[in-house]
């Protein structure tokens, strides 16, 4: 096992673990928060893979962007940040819920572990992922924005709600 394999290794574990405990906690800003270690494992995956160019994008774009308007909707809607409990599922659902997470990894590992084999890696440079990014997919990147800008205004709309309008 070469030293790329166990950083490649090292950034999955982080990404997989960060993955898991966003979406096992109960506060929401735990969560956005264990996202940004799970986009940042990621992004370090793609370092070790030699995609410098689509990990600055993903951590300019997600970690940068995304994750910041997530927190900054939370802040404008006051949104409770301690563990949400009036929402806690019970044990049968959490049970099912881990039994069929299981079930699904089991079925994804038994078709894609036989298909792991060493393959030749293909030499691409910078200007051409750029010339796809920014020509092939230059629309949903726009569209992209237009979502988050639309994200935005809707938090800030809601935050003007005053709190007896927003119960009834």
């Amino acid at each position: 096992m070469t030293a790329l394999d166990t950083a490649f290794a090292a950034t999955a574990v982080l990404a997989v673990v960060g993955g898991l405990l966003a979406v096992t906690t109960r506060h929401v800003v735990h969560a956005a928060l264990w996202l940004v270690v799970a986009l940042l494992g990621v992004a370090g995956s793609l370092l070790v893979l030699g995609a410098e160019l689509v990990a600055l994008v993903l951590v300019l774009v997600y970690v940068g962007a995304v994750v910041v308007l997530v927190l900054f909707a939370l802040m404008l809607t006051r949104a409770p940040i301690g563990p949400d409990l009036a929402h806690r599922p019970g044990v049968w659902r959490t049970l099912g819920a881990a039994v069929l997470g299981a079930a699904v990894a089991t079925l994804l590992g038994s078709v894609l572990v036989p298909l792991a084999e060493p393959v030749d890696r293909a030499e691409v440079t910078t200007t051409q992922v750029a010339g796809q990014l920014f020509g092939t997919w230059v629309w949903p990147f726009e569209l992209l924005s237009l979502l988050l800008l639309v994200a935005l205004v809707a938090a800030l709309a809601v935050s003007r709600i005053p709190r007896e309008e927003a119960s009834t």
